[in-house]
């Protein structure tokens, strides 16, 4: 997928009919990827870009503070100055907000586009523990499983927690480690044993099944949005 920079807004020629193509042809990308429930990385980039576009109206600091990998500091210096030359021209300051008042409708359609296929899918998912759960659910295990009933894909995760402007967010890391195929052996407790037998690292780990009836493109959607769930479903039951 051929992606925006993130100053597209006012990269070049300042003009409201070429910036609009080259809107309209990326959110075309977007939208073909969501009408086969591919959300991710699409969804994320679209935010990022609506956000961005918020900023830059507002003259902030660029989510900064939200995306500090996404913008370098020499980006953000760039859109400064840029802010600061633009807003003393009258006729291009208007020119381009135009622009952004027309890119942030555009793309706050693809985001509640996005959002509503996010929310189904979450809301399609049950989360539930493998046996006992021990105190320490920091890491562990995960079975996922869609509605093929074919295959269980294991993944190893671990939470971490980090600080942004004296607000604390949880992140989770995961790594795949196998596929096994759903028979009368392989059931998620026959696995868990399996994995405790043969990763000596984690002799107690928790381990989690999530699971839903409907089938979703794995990598694009179903994963991210699992591994989402599972942060919250985890910091909903260590209250």
């Amino acid at each position: 997928m051929s992606s925006l920079s993130e100053t597209w807004f006012a990269d070049g020629y300042i003009d409201f009919e070429q910036k609009k193509y080259t809107l309209l042809a990326y959110l075309q990308q977007i939208t073909r990827y969501f009408n086969e429930n591919k959300l991710y990385p699409q969804l994320g980039d679209v935010i990022f870009h609506y956000n961005n576009l918020l900023s830059f109206r507002e003259n902030k600091q660029f989510l900064q503070q939200q995306f500090p990998k996404r913008l370098t500091a020499v980006n953000m210096e760039r859109l400064q100055l840029l802010y600061e030359q633009i807003i003393a021209d009258d006729e291009l300051m208007q020119e381009l907000e135009t622009i952004i008042q027309y890119a942030i409708q555009k793309m706050n359609s693809a985001i509640r586009e996005g959002t509503e296929i996010y929310e189904f899918v979450e809301e399609s998912l049950n989360i539930s523990p493998v046996g006992l759960i021990p105190l320490d659910t920091q890491e562990g295990y995960f079975f996922l499983c869609d509605g093929r009933y074919q295959d269980v894909i294991v993944y190893e995760y671990r939470l971490s927690i980090f600080e942004r402007h004296d607000e604390k967010y949880r992140g989770i890391h995961t790594q795949y480690l196998d596929t096994y195929t759903k028979d009368l052996v392989h059931t998620c407790e026959h696995i868990k044993t399996s994995l405790v037998r043969q990763r000596k690292e984690l002799p107690t780990p928790a381990v989690y099944r999530i699971d839903t009836n409907l089938v979703f493109p794995v990598t694009e959607t179903l994963l991210p949005i699992a591994k989402r769930s599972l942060v919250k479903y985890i910091a909903t039951n260590a209250a």
